[in-house]
């Protein structure tokens, strides 16, 4: 891939990224498409920056869930060999013959206790049989007290329900070109004073060093004093702007990367949230211009919003100006 050098230097660069400008010393995008940071960390030992609160409260709901069930089956697992090795006739009430049932029968007696269900069928007998009991009762209130706290934490934890389109798209648009994208709340937590910030992230040749350069993107709207449908931001491309007079082949061969921070605040958390996300010259679309994605209902009292038709576009009327710039291929 050949090295862009050129760019246009009007353009506002931004230095308080906090992202690295070294390209030789980065790989990839900056930001995933869910808005996480797309860096491996290495060189500190996995157990010192490990944050298991942190990992437990951000993890997928599936694992989360994984994680508490092989906690508990773990746990029971190790308190029930710990009856049979001090020794099952320790434990009063058992109906047990073969040594199957007889962990069988260990293994929900270490359950109930956990639990501290306790149904009175079997009961320890003996001071260590007590001992063990009582230890693993404490383990329970204290587990239950944790995961009590997590499942309150996962689920009031705030959060942006946005989606983001799956492309941004360079479309005619007042007599000029403009960079488009949309997003749009998926829930019904409304969002107030919402502030959308644009980033171009650039990789050029400069005094024969490979660095990456970022420039501030202006939109034509950027503020919203509330958000309770989809929303299409626009970037016009003219001198002001850090993509002006620049190519398809420019922008792929400059790796250019638009980083999208949208920041709100949710009446329903009362609280500030924030998402991001990140569209590279791959997710370019030439020439499109996207599909409506709402209407009013049939008798015309309330509008109805299409959340399925956000990655939606066809192709667009293209002036002369644009072809050139952009090549004949534009759709796709």
């Amino acid at each position: 891939m050949a090295i862009f050098k050129n760019f246009n230097r009007k353009a506002k660069i931004e230095n308080e990224t906090g992202l690295s400008t070294n390209s030789a010393l980065s790989g990839g995008r900056y930001f995933d498409k869910d808005g996480k940071a797309n860096i491996s960390i290495k060189g500190m030992h996995f157990l010192e920056r490990l944050n298991v609160y942190h990992a437990l409260l951000s993890m997928n709901r599936w694992k989360f869930l994984l994680v508490i069930f092989l906690f508990f089956i773990l746990v029971n697992l190790f308190f029930a060999s710990i009856y049979l090795f001090i020794g099952i006739d320790h434990l009063n009430g058992l109906n047990a013959t073969t040594n199957s049932e007889k962990f069988g029968e260990a293994f929900f007696f270490s359950a109930q206790t956990f639990t501290t269900v306790g149904y009175g069928r079997i009961n320890p007998v003996g001071f260590w049989a007590s001992f063990t009991a009582s230890v693993e009762a404490l383990i329970g209130l204290m587990s239950f007290a944790l995961a009590t706290g997590l499942l309150y934490g996962r689920f009031s934890k705030p959060k942006a329900y946005l989606r983001y389109s799956k492309n941004a798209l360079f479309t005619p648009f007042r007599d000029s070109v403009a960079l488009m994208f949309r997003f749009v709340p998926f829930t019904r937590n409304y969002l107030v004073n919402v502030e959308v910030k644009l980033t171009a992230a650039m990789r050029i040749l400069e005094d024969g060093v490979l660095k990456t350069k970022f420039f501030n993107v202006p939109l034509d709207i950027s503020k919203a004093s509330t958000l309770v449908a989809n929303w299409t931001l626009v970037h016009m491309i003219n001198e002001d702007s850090p993509l002006y007079n620049l190519t398809k082949d420019d922008l792929a061969n400059a790796q250019v990367e638009i980083l999208v921070f949208v920041q709100g605040f949710d009446e329903s958390f009362s609280n500030t949230v924030i998402s991001r996300t990140s569209y590279t010259y791959e997710d370019f679309i030439y020439g499109a211009k996207f599909v409506p994605m709402f209407n009013p209902n049939n008798d015309n009292t309330t509008t109805v919003l299409h959340l399925d038709k956000l990655d939606e576009y066809a192709e667009a009327e293209l002036p002369i100006n644009f072809k050139q710039l952009y090549s004949q291929n534009f759709i796709g």
